[in-house]
């Protein structure tokens, strides 16, 4: 009787190593479809999207840890670039100002659509304009890989139902709302 559970015990060890060394190698497991390219506005018209733009919601990340009020302030510079100011406060609406500022470039002038951000030399971010309101009233900024994410608009509040469209987009995009967090903003 001790010999057979012995015998069992080697054999679910063995069928168990057989198993993860298939998934470790890939063999009968599920693999998710690559993503495709992320698609962004077919135009932007630099003029009409400067200005300043209030952060509705944003996929969570390091550097706005513990912001609300967020906004966006962009103005052309001297040297044809996008001066970049945001701002935000810490916790509260109440909270200590923070603010940086940066510059932004077109990275792809068939569009304008892709831009390019730089807070600190020599680091820079994609900044993908993936939707963008007829009048320039509210637009959503994406990243090529998906790890970022910002719906703006140019009040500080958005209609909800404004907000569900863009989300509903946004899944078309491969983009997973459940990761958005909405940003406390004043009234407006």
């Amino acid at each position: 009787m001790h010999v057979e559970r012995v015998a069992m015990i080697h054999a679910m060890t063995l069928s168990s190593t057989v198993v993860c060394l298939s998934l470790l190698l890939g063999f009968g497991s599920v693999h998710a479809e690559p993503l495709s390219e992320l698609a962004v506005v077919p135009s932007v018209e630099i003029d009409r999207y400067l200005g300043t733009w209030y952060e509705i919601a944003r996929y969570p990340n390091r550097f706005q840890k513990e912001c609300v009020a967020v906004t966006a302030e962009y103005s052309l510079r001297d040297d044809g670039k996008i001066r970049v100011v945001n701002a935000c406060r810490k916790e509260t609406l109440d909270g200590k100002i923070k603010k940086i500022e940066g510059k932004a470039w077109v990275a792809d002038k068939a569009t304008n659509a892709k831009l390019r951000v730089q807070f600190f030399w020599p680091f820079w971010g994609a900044y993908w304009i993936i939707d963008l309101g007829q009048e320039y009233e509210y637009a959503v900024v994406g990243h090529p890989k998906r790890k970022y994410l910002w719906i703006l608009n140019r009040t500080p509040d958005m209609s909800p139902e404004l907000y569900q469209t863009i989300v509903e987009r946004l899944v078309k995009q491969g983009y997973d709302p459940a990761r958005l967090e909405k940003t406390l903003q004043p009234a407006s």
